[in-house]
Order: C-alpha cells, then sequence, then structure tokens
C-alpha cells in the first residue's frame, strides 16, 4: 500500500523544516566560530539527510500502525470494562514498549558496573508499574497532581541516597524511556482507555500517562544505583570520526545500517508479537486495516533504521567535536547561546514531539494548536540546554537545578487548569528524544572533556534538563491563555450589560 502522494508531501516539508535549521547553525558555526574538518561536515550532512527521510518515514509510520495499534487495543479495553484485564494489560505493555525502545539500548552502555540486561529490565519494570498507576489514576478519577508531588517527593528523597555517578544518568533514563516508539502507542492507548469514562473530563486525563511512566525509570536506576556499588567509575565520551574521504564516509554508514536493522528489528518483535496474539483471540480486524498496519510497520521500521543511523553515525561526531572547539574558544561561554539557539531547533526535529503536538490539537479541537505547543516546546527546550552548558563550564550539582525547577513546576499546576499540566508534563517526557541524545549529549560531553570536567556527573543531566523545563514553559503558556481567556469573557459580558442598558427604541449601529 502506497501512501498519499499529499501526505508523503507533508511529511517531507515538516521533515525539512525541523532538520534544515539544525544544519543552517552548524554550518554558519563552522565558518565563523570554529573550524569543522571536511570530512566530519561531510559526515553531518550526510547523516542530516538521512535525518529527514527517516524522520518523514517515521512519521508516516506512525500515523499508519503505531497509533492505531494503541486505539484499538485502547477500544478493547473500553469494551472489555474490567479493572484487572486493563491493569494485567498495561503491565504487559508497559514491559514490551519500553524493551522496544531504541534508545533504552544506549543508556544500558552508559551506566557503571550495572549488567545491561539488569538495568533495561529494571527500568521496564519502571513504566510497567507507573503505567498501570496512571490508567488507574484515570479510571478512578484522581488528579494527576496529587500523584505528581508523591512521585516527584519521593524521587529528590532518593536523590540523596543515590551516588553522584548514578545521579544524572537516572534523572535522564526517564528521558530517554518515552520516546518514539513509546509515545504515538501509549497516548492511542490513553485515549482509548479514557472512553470509559462519559464525564466532561475523561478527555482531559487521556493525557498525563505519559509524565508518569516517566517517572519510573527514575526511581529504577536510582535504586540500582543503591544495589550496585560504583567506585569512581566514569563513561567515555563518544569516538570523533573524521571520513577521509567519500568512500570511507560511505562504508561507515554502509557498516551501521546492519546494526540499527537488528537493534531497531529487536526492538519492534515483542510489540508485533503481542499484536499478533491480540489480534489471533481477541481483535479480529478486517484484511483491510490490517494490511495498512502492516504497510505502516515496514514504513516505522525503515524511517527507525534511518533516522537512527543518521543520528548517531553523523550528528554524534559533529556535536562532539563543536562542544570541544567551542570550550577551548576564547570566549567559552559563548557555548551557552549557541546551545541554546541549537536546543530551540533540534526539538523539532524530535519524532515523538511531532506526534504529541498532532494530538493535542486533535484532542482539543484545536484549543491548543500544534505550532503553540512547538513554540513552547522550543522555548523550554532553549532554556535547558544553556542551563546545560552552565553545568558543564562551572560544575554546577544537577540538583541544584532540578529542585527548585520541578518546584516551579508543581506549584504552577494549582494556577492552571488540570489538562495543561497533563500535557505539559507529558511534553517533558517527549521533548528529550534520540535528537537530544544524538547531538545535544555529544555536545555537553564534547565541552566537558575539553574543560577538564567529570561526564558522568557534568555533563550527563542534559536530558533531565530537556526533561524538565517544558513542564514551566508549557504551563506558563496555559496560564496567559487562560488569563486571555477571562478578559475575553469579561468583554463580553460588559458588551452584553451594556446592550441590557440600552433603550427599547436606542438603534443599534452595524
Amino acid at each position: 500500500m502506497l501512501p498519499n502522494l499529499n501526505n508523503l508531501k507533508e511529511k517531507a516539508k515538516e521533515a525539512l523544516k525541523s532538520v534544515l535549521p539544525i544544519v543552517g547553525i552548524v554550518c554558519v558555526i563552522s565558518v565563523l566560530l570554529v573550524p569543522v574538518s571536511s570530512g566530519i561536515m561531510l559526515t553531518f550532512l550526510s547523516g542530516s539527510i538521512m535525518l529527514i527521510l527517516g524522520m518523514m518515514l517515521f512519521t508516516l509510520g506512525a500515523e499508519m500502525a503505531v497509533s492505531p495499534m494503541g486505539s484499538h487495543v485502547g477500544n478493547y479495553l473500553t469494551r472489555s470494562r474490567k479493572v484487572s484485564v486493563i491493569v494485567a494489560i498495561a503491565f504487559l505493555l508497559g514491559l514490551i514498549i519500553t524493551v522496544s525502545e531504541p534508545d533504552l539500548q544506549v543508556l544500558a552502555e552508559l551506566v557503571p558496573n550495572v549488567p545491561n540486561a539488569t538495568l533495561i529490565l529494571s527500568v521496564a519494570l519502571g513504566v510497567a508499574i507507573f503505567l498501570v498507576i496512571a490508567m488507574l489514576r484515570m479510571l478512578l478519577r484522581i488528579p494527576l497532581r496529587i500523584l505528581l508531588i508523591v512521585s516527584y517527593a519521593a524521587v529528590f528523597i532518593f536523590a540523596f541516597l543515590v551516588p553522584g555517578n548514578f545521579l544524572s544518568i537516572a534523572f535522564d533514563s526517564g528521558g530517554v524511556t518515552t520516546g518514539p516508539m513509546t509515545v504515538p502507542f501509549i497516548m492511542a492507548l490513553g485515549m482509548g482507555v479514557s472512553a470509559i469514562r462519559s464525564d466532561k473530563g475523561a478527555a482531559d486525563d487521556s493525557f498525563g500517562l505519559i509524565s508518569l511512566c516517566s517517572v519510573g525509570p527514575v526511581l529504577a536506576v536510582m535504586i540500582l544505583g543503591l544495589l550496585f556499588p560504583t567506585g569512581d567509575a566514569q563513561t567515555a565520551a563518544a569516538e570523533v570520526f573524521d571520513a577521509a574521504d567519500s568512500m570511507e564516509l560511505f562504508y561507515t554508514f554502509l557498516m551501521n545500517i546492519p546494526v540499527y536493522m537488528k537493534e531497531i528489528a529487536l526492538a519492534l518483535l515483542p510489540l508485533l508479537l503481542f499484536m499478533f496474539i491480540f489480534q489471533l483471540f481477541t481483535l479480529r480486524l478486517p484484511f483491510k486495516k490490517l494490511k495498512r498496519i502492516g504497510m505502516g510497520l515496514v514504513y516505522t521500521y525503515i524511517g527507525l533504521v534511518t533516522f537512527l543511523t543518521g543520528a548517531n553515525v553523523g550528528f554524534m561526531p559533529a556535536g562532539n567535536l563543536l562542544g570541544s572547539l567551542l570550550a577551548k574558544a576564547d570566549m567559552p561561554f559563548i557555548l551557552i547561546p549557541v546551545g541554546m539557539i541549537m536546543g530551540y531547533f533540534i526539538v523539532k526535529a524530535e519524532p515523538a514531539v511531532y506526534v504529541l503536538n498532532r494530538q493535542v490539537e486533535e484532542m482539543t479541537d484545536g484549543r491548543i494548536p500544534a505550532k503553540a505547543m512547538g513554540d513552547a516546546l522550543s522555548a523550554g527546550v532553549a532554556i535547558s540546554i544553556g542551563i546545560s552548558m552552565l553545568r558543564v563550564l562551572t560544575g554546577l550539582p544537577i540538583l541544584a537545578v532540578l529542585i527548585p525547577g520541578y518546584a516551579i513546576a508543581i506549584i504552577s499546576s494549582f494556577f492552571v487548569p488540570p489538562m495543561y499540566t497533563a500535557i505539559a508534563f507529558d511534553s517533558g517526557g517527549v521533548a528529550s528524544g534520540p535528537m537530544t541524545a544524538a547531538f545535544l549529549v555529544p555536545l555537553a560531553q564534547g565541552a566537558c572533556m575539553a574543560t577538564g570536567g567529570n561526564i558522568v556527573t557534568d555533563a550527563f543531566g542534559v536530558v533531565a534538563m530537556v526533561a524538565m523545563t517544558p513542564l514551566i514553559t508549557i504551563q506558563l503558556m496555559g496560564i496567559v491563555s487562560e488569563q486571555r481567556k477571562k478578559k475575553r469573557i469579561k468583554e463580553l459580558m460588559l458588551l452584553a450589560k451594556e446592550y441590557e442598558d440600552m433603550d427599547d427604541d436606542a438603534i443599534i449601529p452595524l
């Protein structure tokens, strides 16, 4: 089944608008601020082309397959109306989808002294447990604000007990587990389950699942930090690859493609097996729908392989080198504004951000436009990268930023409608995806190595910063929106009063 040509053009346009600003910024920096070798620049540009193609195919596949799969499972849960079934399926899906998240494999390689399988299973259990909690919250109508306060209170209590080497990585884990595979599926699942309720707030409560699922991995990695001694373990920065010629560049990408093909295939396999069994015994979708979902999964697979190859092979070396060169420059603090500009544009290239923005616009009937969401997210990520670069240059402890940041976010939740709070906390997990891991983390690592800092304590935490600041900017958008709404209502009431006070024979001008 070939995609609609107009739909494909739309996806291509969105991918170009997302990636080209980043390409332009890196080109300007390499010409005006710091010299970059032609090999690394060519690698970066090749990776950018793969990013555009990958993002185009992934977003197309997510619409055709991943979101409908989540909706079908959610609809089944709606029909069953059995809490035990909802809890069991939510737990199982939490495990399966987390293992399907490619970024978790990357995180597992970074955590010192903990076996990869142990970390992945622990994080998956954390997501599964909190997905169950999120589902029960929807059914029992528990305010999201209460659960967030309790959850983050537990997180920060553990934060004072966890070894420093684990702290930044633990907070980063909450962001990487809510990526391009998790977000479309869980959001669609939430919309399906919200249909069980018929009250006015049901649609608003369909948001908030991702925010709670982001807490589980943080607590899981913190608990591992207490169980596994780390000593002075550190992780190594990403190796900077500089292609000597076009043939070497071509073979570098070619050799990495099978690696990501295997990685994504293994990641998707548990989800496919679950859906196959579900289809066989429960869903029984017609062949036409199955064919569309199957084709969508093919696009998703090819898109993710292309995207991750371009991001990890093409973007990582450029990010690492730019961070190192900017930190060594005569004015190292220029890293802060440069990082903020990159952060503003790079979040637009996150595949999961596109999915969230579209679903928010659809679920709110256009009251929260996708463009407004995108602008608020970009502003939040720009601030977060500025703070992250300041931490790299000064060694500022991560808790000195996270504690006041989350305090502001939770206090703000008392002044905005619950829907904005749920969307804000969802957006924090969504904004920190593969683009952040592939470019902004290496940027911080390169700068940290150049300044002689500790990579584990200073460079990591970028994902945590990116996950925190949108909580504030989205809620701020909600406060502004509510003020405008109140002002408009007041103006209408004044007009109505003026109309009532007019004489019966008064002429109303047109």
